[in-house]
């Protein structure tokens, strides 16, 4: 796994966001993704988020839908409304999985759904694939 991130060429290591407001969580996937190779940024919600996100142009983005203040079918719909912002993978990792949910986060334009508890090497192995065909699409 610790290979997964890194490619022939000598690229920059692959920039998270990863935005939820459990502290616990943030710190566990943080700490997974760095070993993974990764640079992290995280925000406890999703005004934060769209702050991170703007200024750091993360290559992905590890989305909750419930947190204080702004939610992430919030922050994706502001994600997706900005030139700037909008190409920018998602993947939704949240508690909630009823079909209505997963349903909201498609029609914002998600790049994978996951529900907690997940897998992190489940996770990792998403997070590759997402990257790999964006970079090959865009």
């Amino acid at each position: 796994m610790l290979g997964l991130f890194k490619s022939k060429k000598k690229t920059a290591p692959v920039k998270i966001l990863v935005v939820d407001d459990e502290p616990d969580l943030v710190s566990t996937v943080e700490y997974r993704l760095k070993f993974a190779n990764c640079n992290v940024v995280t925000a406890a919600n999703g005004q934060e988020g769209l702050e991170r996100a703007a200024a750091e142009k993360p290559d992905l983005i590890l989305l909750d839908t419930n947190m204080p203040g702004m939610s992430g079918h919030e922050m994706l719909e502001r994600l997706r409304a900005d030139p700037a912002l909008k190409h920018i993978p998602v993947i939704m990792l949240t508690a909630r999985c009823e079909p209505q949910d997963i349903a909201a986060a498609s029609a914002r334009g998600i790049s994978d759904y996951l529900t907690k508890p997940f897998d992190f090497a489940q996770l990792l192995e998403r997070i590759h694939t997402i990257l790999q065909n964006h970079r090959r699409d865009g």
